[in-house]
């Protein structure tokens, strides 16, 4: 029998894994210029944590999430996002001082949703979360971040779209108005939207189906509807992008998925990869630390998909040009050459290249043809006479130069 990855998982391998890690190394970098630092949270947490955090009234928690009872009798669910975790660990842990910036990088989190192209069941995610800030510069702040990472990887043709969705002073009252639009028309929208009316009405205006689409262009808009602190709060946001010089676009149709958000939200899209482009959604989340238990600190983050990231920037042409190339290969012949060899790697790995030889009795030729392979850029022969005299013949795999290089110089030779 042949096993197969599960449906909706996705091996990485080496021929993409290269790309990974040099956005992986863009965002390291530009977490630390922002000074960020890094969480890594449990990739399950107790169910509670994610229904309370989250929202029963979500899709995430209602239909996507993977959910198993342990040994104990315990309910546990396998991430889903990972604002929830990073609250948990705020409060069990007492991280400070604040305000408190964190990040997350390739964390695996797990949704059982229809798997498409940068969609999967298990995918990953660069997440950033910022506590105890409650000036909209932070949420300028964080929305910079995510553009210049974007940027950074070769990403362009983006547009960041805007929207607040208040707080729980004004976010009732702009409620019963959208549930008194819809229930006008609620035989004509689909039958999730219809499930949605009276529990999440907000949500509505996120779904994607046509027909629901048409009927949310008329209705009332939340931006119309704040309070005076949001309000202010929202002009403070595009001023700050102002001289971030950051374009936006305010869109009331941005409410993002899960509960917990209130004022800000936002999308970054780019047009690389057609209708489906978003690659950064977040917002603010002022009450989800003491809705889980802790302080009343307000909080704002986002999440990044790997899988869609990886898909935006080739598209873009972004990214490295080639994989992590070799060194030198060294083919030997004889064991005397081959334990030279062995001595010559672990020099110059210690010097910091990468180096390595064969393994498995090839010939000359297979060696050679082996080396072509991993696309070394240097290819050393290795034999009784070249032992006698202390070289290596090395050849230079771009240009074809050869040259007898001693055994003390291969360094230098490699390092220009």
């Amino acid at each position: 029998m042949i096993y197969k990855a599960p449906r909706g998982t996705k091996d990485i391998l080496p021929s993409d894994s290269y790309k990974w890690q040099f956005a992986e190394e863009v965002i390291r970098d530009q977490c630390r210029r922002y000074g960020f630092n890094e969480i890594r949270t449990p990739i399950f947490e107790q169910t509670e944590v994610f229904v309370r955090g989250v929202g029963d009234t979500t899709d995430v928690v209602s239909k996507e999430m993977y959910t198993f009872e342990d040994k104990g009798g315990r309910s546990m669910t396998l991430r889903p996002e990972g604002t929830a975790g990073v609250v948990r660990s705020l409060i069990e842990n007492n991280i400070n001082p604040l305000p408190l910036k964190l990040y997350y990088l390739s964390a695996p989190m797990f949704r059982y949703e229809n798997p498409q192209a940068g969609r999967q069941r298990q995918f990953h995610q660069f997440g950033i979360e910022v506590f105890g800030a409650s000036d909209a510069s932070v949420d300028a702040e964080t929305i910079a971040l995510a553009w210049d990472v974007l940027k950074n990887v070769g990403v362009g043709n983006l547009e960041l779209n805007i929207n607040s969705i208040g707080c729980p002073e004004c976010r009732p009252a702009f409620r019963e108005k959208l549930i008194a639009y819809f229930e006008d028309r609620k035989d004509e929208l689909c039958p999730t939207c219809r499930e949605r009316l009276y529990k999440n009405p907000l949500r509505i205006l996120d779904c994607k189906e046509e027909k629901c689409r048409e009927i949310c262009s008329n209705a009332p808009v939340i931006t119309d509807n704040l309070c005076p602190d949001c309000q202010e709060h929202f002009e403070d946001l595009k001023a700050y992008l102002k001289e971030y010089g950051i374009p936006y676009v305010v869109n009331p149709f941005i409410v993002r998925g899960l509960d917990y958000y209130t004022k800000t939200v936002f999308e970054i899209i780019s047009g690389e990869i057609g209708a489906q482009g978003t690659v950064c959604g977040g917002g603010r989340y002022d009450g989800l630390v003491s809705q889980l238990g802790g302080q009343d600190i307000c909080g704002i983050g986002f999440g990044m998909g790997m899988e869609r990231l990886m898909m935006v920037m080739e598209a873009a042409g972004g990214g490295p040009a080639e994989g992590n190339r070799p060194d030198i290969f060294i083919a030997t012949m004889g064991r005397n050459a081959r334990l030279k060899c062995v001595d010559l790697l672990r020099s110059l790995r210690e010097k910091g290249f990468s180096a390595d030889m064969d393994h498995i009795s090839r010939s000359m030729k297979a060696q050679f043809k082996y080396a072509g392979k991993i696309n070394c850029r240097f290819v050393g022969s290795l034999g009784e006479d070249e032992l006698e005299k202390g070289i290596v013949k090395l050849k230079n795999m771009d240009t074809g130069e050869e040259k007898e290089v001693a055994f003390d110089e291969i360094a230098g030779m490699l390092a220009k």
